[in-house]
């Protein structure tokens, strides 16, 4: 046969489908062993078994099936081509498994184009085109599709609902979430352990564990993907107590119920919890997995614990784990965590294989410890350099507050071709903040929009926060507007950006509004309210607030919170109630709550309780020229001459310096940087 030929020549990859008798029909199970034959061969041979089989022959599934399977998308492509020269291609039962064939192969445009020339459709090609869409990502598009098989006529099963809840989880969508959970309840399903479980999972991933603990225990039946479902959402929030109350109620644990516990427990700060467990995993003789070791090296990173993590390094060469690229790279930010760069080099240099996360570990290693010229040197040795590698270097290089330097690395960046991802912006957008480069913001945000990231709840935030620290508040506004779902990072920059240009109510109205939303405030929140008290002398309504935070939200106060107070009283005139506060706090008061009150005492010409302020900042920072300056600017607005020059001769002796002052100046998207009696600009 022509098509025949013409397909042996394209292709020589082989499947095994059948047994030595090739026409014996097995099934496929995408299982490949020494029994092969090509795929050609199938073809020729549904053509000799056509007046046996007609549209109907099972070796088309098994091909198919076999396709997908192995993820072999241009093999899928020729069996599909195959079946339209048959004239088969009306045929409902193939056209699904055509569909799954490129849903599984993550061609999803080549899924929906199949999806879209079907003549007649079912429940079953709706549920794998919302599955495939949800499981890469678009979770917009699965929703839609699932809004589309309602408006065709067909009903939900099981299998459906498992598929597009996760496309509700991912994106946070309660109120979707809320609503398919109704249609569930309708179609019988809620007690089905499958569709329970992604129920409990959506709500988990939407903030609503009072919801997902009302589906878990109604399930009459539950499986271990139940349980590490319900024990993620609690640990991932940190309430250890019903952690572990749910842990030591499971039935039957699994490698995932311990890494869920343990990883969820390290990526809320609870790792001496996280480390306790894995001791106790140990004891019961249970093997830890890459995946478990990966997350105990976080904690002991996290507690910068390295002679521990040494102990653990021995067991995982015991275990054979060495080699594993995920436990490596676990390894390598483990010891750059712990300062040991030499250590961690020693394992980066000694895996046999890389990824974008090993090599991302390593140069990120080198940026925490401010070694910037090996970070770079690594980076540009990297074979491959990824959005991700790209991104990682971007954040580095701005955390160490070179921010000229990270708007040039992305100029370098989209350079080299690499398209910026909704991270990249997020990292970008605060070194144009931090230099208050309007212009450069301005046009990353026109790159924003022509890369469709405008949507994104971070970009959009990144963008807020910028155009508010650049003195922009209008379009800040505008920005924040246009955030089609806002989280706690949206209120916050937002709420922010109205403190620092003095519009308290406008902060304090939109607090209330973020309140009212079901969003819950965090630390950050906090700044922000106490902040825009402070600029207008709302004492009454901070004290409301800081008492809010923690007897309330249960947010710890920080030094930034004690900061924001004592900066409050003080501005008011309450310095000796400052003084109090600051005498009576849980912590040790460090230079900034000091310095906050010496401010005040300046502002109100106070030079008792002033001179002794200044005296404690002296102890704390000897070298710091800030708050000798500041005593000697008050000692000049009272006369007191003698006063100014004790203060210089102090100096003189400490041999303190003022340090410089310096301004910015942007000119042809290049920000320059001056400092008094600097004359290298001229």
């Amino acid at each position: 046969m022509v098509m025949a030929k013409r397909l042996r020549l394209q292709n020589r990859r082989k499947f095994v489908l059948f047994s030595q008798n090739p026409h014996q029909f097995q099934p496929a199970k995408g299982i490949l062993t020494a029994n092969t034959i090509t795929i050609t061969s199938h073809l020729s041979l549904i053509e000799t078994e056509q007046h046996v089989y007609g549209i109907g022959n099972p070796r088309y599934h098994s091909l198919l099936q076999a396709c997908a399977d192995e993820k072999a998308v241009a093999e899928g492509k020729l069996v599909h081509a195959h079946i339209i020269q048959a004239g088969f291609e009306t045929n409902i039962l193939l056209g699904n498994t055509i569909v799954n064939l490129y849903a599984k192969c993550s061609s999803l445009e080549d899924a929906r184009r199949a999806f879209n020339q079907m003549p007649k459709t079912n429940s079953v090609s709706w549920t794998v085109m919302i599955a495939a869409y949800a499981r890469n990502g678009n979770c917009e598009e699965a929703l839609k599709l699932y809004s589309g098989l309602h408006l065709m006529g067909f009903l939900p099963d099981h299998v459906t609902f498992v598929s597009v809840l996760p496309a509700c989880a991912n994106l946070a969508d309660l109120q979707h979430g809320r609503r398919i959970h109704e249609q569930v309840i309708k179609s019988g399903l809620q007690f089905n352990v499958f569709v329970g479980s992604a129920l409990i999972d959506m709500y988990v991933k939407c903030g609503s564990l009072e919801n997902a603990r009302t589906v878990f225990d109604k399930m009459p039946q539950r499986n271990v993907i139940t349980w590490n479902a319900m024990i993620a959402g609690y640990a991932q929030i940190g309430q250890v107590d019903k952690t572990l109350d749910l842990f030591c109620k499971m039935p039957l644990r699994s490698a995932v119920s311990w890494n869920v516990i343990i990883a969820g427990f390290t990526q809320t700060g609870h790792n001496k919890e996280a480390l306790s467990l894995f001791y106790e995993m140990q004891r019961t003789g249970f093997q830890p997995n890459q995946f478990i070791f990966a997350s105990v090296l976080r904690a002991f990173a996290n507690l910068a614990e390295l002679d521990r993590g040494m102990k653990v390094h021995e067991v995982i060469i015991r275990c054979g784990f060495q080699s594993d690229v995920f436990v490596g790279s676990a390894l390598v930010d483990m010891y750059c965590k712990c300062g040991s760069l030499d250590d961690a080099r020693k394992v980066f240099d000694k895996m046999s294989e890389r990824n974008v996360v090993s090599w991302t570990a390593m140069i990120a290693g080198y940026t925490q410890n401010e070694d910037i010229t090996e970070a770079l040197k690594l980076f540009e040795e990297m074979p491959k350099r990824s959005v991700v590698s790209w991104n990682a270097m971007i954040a580095g290089i701005a955390q160490n507050g070179h921010f000229s330097e990270t708007l040039n690395l992305f100029q370098q960046m989209q350079f080299s071709g690499v398209k910026p991802n909704p991270d990249t912006f997020s990292r970008i957008l605060p070194a144009c903040a931090n230099l208050a480069s309007i212009e450069q913001g301005k046009e990353i945000h026109e790159n924003i929009i022509r890369s469709g990231c405008q949507s994104d709840v971070f970009v959009a935030s990144a963008l807020v926060d910028m155009y508010g620290k650049c003195g922009n508040l209008d379009d800040a506004c505008r920005s924040f507007k246009n955030i089609p779902r806002h989280n706690v990072v949206s209120w916050t920059v937002m709420i922010l950006a109205y403190a620092m240009h003095g519009y308290a109510d406008e902060a304090l109205q939109l607090f209330e509004q973020m309140q009212n939303s079901g969003t819950n405030p965090d630390s950050v929140t906090f700044i922000g309210v106490l902040s825009a008290c402070s600029h207008v002398g709302l004492v009454d309504d901070g004290w409301k607030y800081f008492d809010l935070m923690s007897q309330y939200y249960h947010v710890t106060p920080s030094m930034a919170h004690y900061a924001c107070m004592v900066d409050l009283l003080g501005r008011a005139g309450y310095l000796y109630e400052a003084q109090d506060f600051i005498e009576n706090m849980p912590i040790k008061p460090d230079a900034t709550i000091w310095s906050s009150l010496l401010g005040a005492c300046k502002i109100h010409a106070n030079i008792d309780l002033g001179e002794l302020v200044a005296n404690r900042l002296f102890e704390l920072d000897p070298a710091d020229g800030a708050p000798y300056v500041l005593l000697s600017n008050m000692y000049a607005e009272a006369g007191r001459w003698d006063g100014i020059i004790n203060v210089r001769k102090i100096m003189k002796d400490r041999q303190v310096k003022k340090k410089p002052g310096c301004s910015w100046i942007e000119l042809n998207n290049q920000v320059h940087s001056f400092l008094v009696g600097n004359e290298s600009n001229q």
